[in-house]
């Protein structure tokens, strides 16, 4: 297959006609544009005692990536060791304070790029996603979050427990906002550096996903939801608490709605 498509591009014959980008024939003296640069994409990966599991994630970062942020919440293994190993460009930061809020929300101010892409470091997210996500950014959309629950994705990892707090909460949502989601609590997400601001975001838990949702919808922001395959988590056991931290993401559901929906857009809007 490598031959073949090597002996293709050899053989294949030069233009005739110098043109610009889209066809246009280049005139005598005029110089071809500088293409459109792209925008430069932030991977954030918040991580507490993650050492077992980053080389995986990290070695699983596609092209087009620029820049990644590891946030450590006070680890006491390797984390931050593994991290530079394996990955000598990404910038280990120490988070604010504790909780995946805290860390999200650390990597968000350091983040310099254009798009900012979240995943956890467990790996149960593939970072081998992230071009899909990216893909609706560059083409219309605001904030493009990952789902389970719709055609292409899935969970390999997900208890009866949770799956019904999942469901329960998202139908709040729809209800409140009025809007049709299918996951709320799934931390795989990327958003438009730019509006950071609108969102303010204040949660310090793992309440943060859901506050991220709702004030986007607050907030007015084209949402897309791509398919997403929830992997096992590969090693290690989860600080997630369904009770406890479903508790808070209810409260945030509830707290938020009470500051009004506005400007709220559906997926069919032109």
């Amino acid at each position: 297959m490598h031959d073949t498509t090597h002996t293709a591009h050899a053989t294949r014959p030069l233009p005739r006609i110098a043109e610009l980008p889209g066809g246009t024939p280049l005139r005598a003296g005029q110089s071809v544009p500088d293409p459109v640069p792209r925008d430069r994409v932030t991977l954030v990966v918040p991580a507490r005692n993650e050492a077992r599991n980053l080389p995986w994630v990290l070695q699983q970062i596609p092209e087009g990536v620029d820049e990644v942020l590891l946030i450590d919440g006070d680890s006491t293994d390797a984390t931050s060791l593994i991290t530079r190993r394996y990955l000598p460009a990404a910038r280990v930061i120490r988070q604010s304070a504790p909780g995946k809020g805290s860390a999200l929300r650390t990597g968000f101010r350091h983040a310099t790029g254009d798009i900012i892409v979240t995943i956890d470091a467990d790996g149960s997210m593939s970072p081998q996603e992230i071009p899909h996500y990216v893909h609706f950014l560059t083409n219309g959309y605001d904030f493009v979050k990952g789902s389970r629950f719709v055609g292409g994705g899935g969970s390999l990892d997900l208890t009866t427990l949770r799956s019904m707090g999942n469901h329960a909460l998202m139908a709040l949502v729809s209800r409140l906002y009025r809007y049709r989601l299918t996951d709320l609590c799934y931390g795989f997400c990327a958003f438009r550096r730019c509006f950071l601001d609108h969102l303010d975001l204040r949660s310090t838990g793992f309440e943060i996903e859901a506050e991220m949702i709702v004030r986007a919808l607050r907030a007015g922001l084209r949402i897309a939801e791509v398919p997403s395959l929830e992997l096992p988590r590969r090693s290690g056991r989860s600080n997630l608490n369904a009770l406890r931290d479903g508790h808070r993401v209810l409260r945030t559901v509830l707290r938020e709605h009470g500051g009004g929906v506005r400007a709220i857009r559906t997926g069919e809007d032109g």
